[in-house]
């Protein structure tokens, strides 16, 4: 069966006008011959004034049961107007809540992840004449019965998971956005937009801040290879393909900067220098659910050490207070706890890192030529990232996207 997913965020049925011109999309593709599953999200906002309501009430656990079934409402709504507005025109269509297919989820309730999805429902319909299945995305059902949704961006996540259960040809995500860029486009006028990213890639660009596609839609489409085109519900321009490296003949050294703006930084020091210290520092950061960066570790000349890492802002202060409750317990001994809440992280990306050298020479030249001071420096197979002040991060972003030559991509 020639099957084709489409998902459609939230600013694409945002409004009537929206659902009318999504319907046309999807008619277009009706009319190419495909059969097509269309997963949609909540209309725009609509989320965040479920989520105002239940604070309103009293809600007490973001992971609380009924709060999952509340905010999944959202999508219900967007995906009966658009097989409303499908059948309107004489396409034939059905909508389905997510837990009617079902979508089986752990019992994580509001960060859920897919176990198992049933199409045999989609399929049937399909084979009974209708033409386009209307998904709610971003919600599924645990095994006892009570509905769950999948995190921000989960409806990113239903998209691929349905497109590789069903297996379609690919996945088409919509969003208001033409395509994956170079970098931020507000930040750098002339950022170039990629004909073709790797999965890789787009995975370490959506962990780094790139927002255009949720981290474990990329995950999933790279494990089930299903192919993702990033496309533009308001106008008809080509947009990026996200797909196996090997699909792409010509390997950019560097396809993008992403960055991080609300990074901070903690440094222990005079540190005790044997086994097992740094298990005990990170333990305690861990177990109060601090997201931990980038790690440096430096010797001292007396035999001590000093550790330096890195958390976004907001996890500061917790990070802070594990760390110190680890020393009243006797658990750790540092002599300072030097923190540093103005910083950002950039980052370069590209498959082609693998085999060039002086990547990284280039970068750290570049910046250096503006006068910007690195803090911390990390680095995987196909990728480069660096801990500066915030005050220069725009500053970074262009500089570095000028160095490798981006905008002519």
């Amino acid at each position: 069966m020639k099957t084709l997913t489409m998902k459609f965020g939230g600013t694409s049925v945002a409004n009537v006008d929206r659902i009318k011109a999504v319907r046309d999309i999807i008619s277009g593709e009706v009319r190419n011959g495909w059969k097509v599953v269309a997963v949609v999200s909540a209309m725009s906002n609509e989320t965040n004034k479920l989520i105002d309501l239940a604070k309103q009430v009293g809600v007490e656990s973001l992971v609380d049961p009924e709060y999952d079934s509340l905010i999944s409402t959202g999508e219900d709504v967007s995906s009966s107007l658009l097989a409303i507005a499908l059948n309107s025109i004489g396409i034939s269509s059905r909508s389905w809540r997510g837990w009617q297919l079902p979508v089986i989820t752990n019992n994580f309730h509001s960060n859920a992840k897919i176990e198992e999805i049933d199409t045999r429902k989609i399929v049937d319909a399909f084979n009974g004449g209708t033409k386009v299945a209307v998904i709610s995305g971003f919600q599924g059902i645990e095994k006892s019965g009570r509905i769950t949704t999948l995190g921000r961006g989960g409806s990113d996540t239903s998209a691929v998971a349905i497109a590789a259960a069903i297996d379609s040809k690919r996945c088409d995500i919509y969003t208001d956005v033409s395509g994956i860029y170079t970098t931020d486009p507000r930040i750098k006028k002339n950022a170039s937009k990629l004909k073709k990213i790797s999965f890789e890639e787009m995975l370490e660009m959506a962990s780094l801040g790139a927002n255009v596609l949720q981290t474990r839609a990329v995950e999933l489409a790279m494990r089930h290879k299903v192919p993702i085109t990033v496309l533009n519900s308001f106008s008809n321009e080509e947009g990026t393909l996200v797909c196996d490296e090997e699909e792409i003949m010509e390997k950019n050294i560097v396809s993008g900067i992403a960055f991080q703006k609300n990074q901070s930084q903690l440094t222990l020091t005079n540190i005790e220098d044997k086994p097992g210290v740094a298990a005990k520092i990170f333990g305690p950061l861990a177990n109060s659910g601090v997201n931990i960066d980038m790690i440096v570790q430096s010797n001292t000349e007396t035999g001590s050490t000093n550790i330096t890492f890195s958390c976004p802002v907001a996890d500061l202060d917790m990070a802070k207070k594990a760390i110190s409750n680890a020393k009243e317990n006797n658990l750790i001994s540092y002599e300072r706890l030097i923190e540093n809440k103005n910083l950002a992280k950039v980052s370069i990306v590209g498959i082609g890192m693998k085999t060039h050298a002086g990547v990284a020479q280039k970068m750290f030249e570049t910046l250096y030529e503006e006068n910007i001071n690195i803090n911390v420096i990390s680095t995987s197979e196909i990728k480069l990232s660096v801990l500066i002040e915030r005050k220069y991060l725009e500053l970074a972003v262009r500089s570095l996207h000028d160095a490798f030559n981006l905008q002519n991509l």
